[in-house]
């Protein structure tokens, strides 16, 4: 067995929060260990929609421009009924409106997170360090890992995805399963796909598909629905389950057709859409202690309003900030292990209470969004084409329209 290793912080995860908070940190002088369960940076997903808040918090740790130079700024989104085959909405990123203008980009996955890893110190992430067990120690946690490593911190925070450990520790239900599922896919090609920068999205009777450029060769792609028990057996059979989605996608424009069409079986991803009950983050301990989470571990949320990663980046900053003065300098000065931890439980409760909040409204926000954009009623369908798309469309700038600050204690 190796001998226990002493942290001030340790962040189980290297997803976008954890990465996120631990270079935060690094940018505030204060050191963080990342232990990663796998042998390398995990990129389930492919991609995520990158909105104006995902970029002030991107800015704020300092890897904005390096994710801008990498992939196109979008116009705008259209959405489309595949019942009428109408354009129901047309949204514009950079009007003038009541929400200003709204940067967006489709961000590659694997791009973000090694923009955010490579900034940090090479010894920052330690990988195939997978948590089995928390054990209290006094003021400390000891972290028990997989390969016998004991590892004993002063801060413990939680960005362990949505089946957390550490969220389950501070007294969280697991997720709670929709009756939905999501495919996600990425299409990359030799030459340029010919697409405009827009996010394309499309309605039908049961599911939400679309479409958006991440750059001139590549194209990320989604397909949410709620399958049959028939359908649900597909997971299994990637090829059937691939032609399945096509043949609910028969009046799909035949360009943005023919990306999911060819996309490879490896080059998608399906799973089931899980989210916390908003009343459990009301009542729960998003801290305790000198213990917390961020991230999917805190807030889990369905895919309509594309804020899960943006809401992840703005998580990492608050943290960061709000820890760093708990590890400032001059209030570690004649202290002793007491005093250190309710500066640090303080910290972690200044945290708790400013992304409660933001958390239950995007949670709440994305869920209800998503009960009537993949409808299945004929009633609510034609309310949706014909009544609510221009008032969802709009939820998405108001919900990006957001500003977590900077890493400055003075936002």
């Amino acid at each position: 067995m190796e001998a226990q290793v002493v942290e001030d912080i340790v962040i189980v995860g290297a997803g976008i929060a954890g990465l996120t908070t631990s270079l935060g940190l690094h940018r505030l002088g204060v050191r963080s260990l990342v232990l990663e369960s796998s042998d390398t940076l995990r990129v389930t997903g492919f991609a995520l929609v990158a909105s104006q808040n995902a970029w002030k918090a991107l800015d704020a740790v300092g890897v904005g421009d390096i994710l801008r130079h990498q992939h196109l700024q979008l116009k705008g989104v259209t959405t489309t009924s595949l019942i009428s085959g109408k354009q129901t909405s047309a949204l514009s990123f950079d009007h003038n409106g009541k929400h200003g203008a709204c940067e967006t980009r489709c961000v590659r996955r694997n791009l973000m997170l090694e923009a955010l890893a490579n900034e940090l110190p090479s010894s920052t992430i330690r990988y195939l360090s997978k948590v089995v067990a928390i054990e209290e120690s006094g003021f400390c946690k000891i972290l028990h890992l997989t390969d016998g490593t004991t590892i004993k911190t002063k801060v413990l925070i939680g960005c362990d995805g949505v089946n957390s450990m550490v969220a389950k520790w501070l007294g969280f239900k697991e997720a709670s399963f929709t009756r939905r599922h999501a495919i996600r896919g990425f299409m990359e090609l030799e030459s340029n796909h010919g697409l405009e920068t827009m996010g394309m999205q499309f309605f039908g009777k049961g599911f939400r598909t679309g479409a958006l450029p991440c750059d001139y060769k590549t194209v990320y792609w989604f397909f949410t629905w709620n399958p049959t028990n028939q359908e649900k057996e597909l997971q299994e059979n990637p090829a059937k389950l691939k032609k399945c989605v096509l043949n609910k996608l028969e009046k799909m424009p035949s360009d943005v057709r023919y990306l999911i069409e060819k996309s490879e079986l490896d080059g998608f991803h399906s799973a089931q859409v899980r989210y916390r009950r908003p009343w459990e983050l009301m009542l729960g301990n998003i801290s305790k202690g000198n213990v917390c989470v961020a991230g999917d571990a805190l807030h889990p949320m369905t895919p309509d309003l594309g804020q899960g990663g943006c809401c992840a980046l703005e998580d990492g900053v608050v943290l960061a900030r709000c820890l760093a003065q708990a590890f400032s300098e001059k209030t570690k000065e004649n202290e002793g292990e007491e005093e250190e931890h309710k500066r640090i439980e303080k910290s972690l409760k200044r945290y708790a209470n400013e992304r409660r909040w933001r958390s239950i409204d995007l949670i709440s926000s994305a869920y209800m969004a998503g009960l009537v954009q993949q409808a299945d009623s004929k009633l609510v369908t034609f309310f949706r084409d014909n009544v609510l798309a221009v008032f969802l469309a709009d939820i998405l700038l108001k919900k990006a329209n957001f500003d977590c600050g900077t890493l400055s204690s003075s936002k």
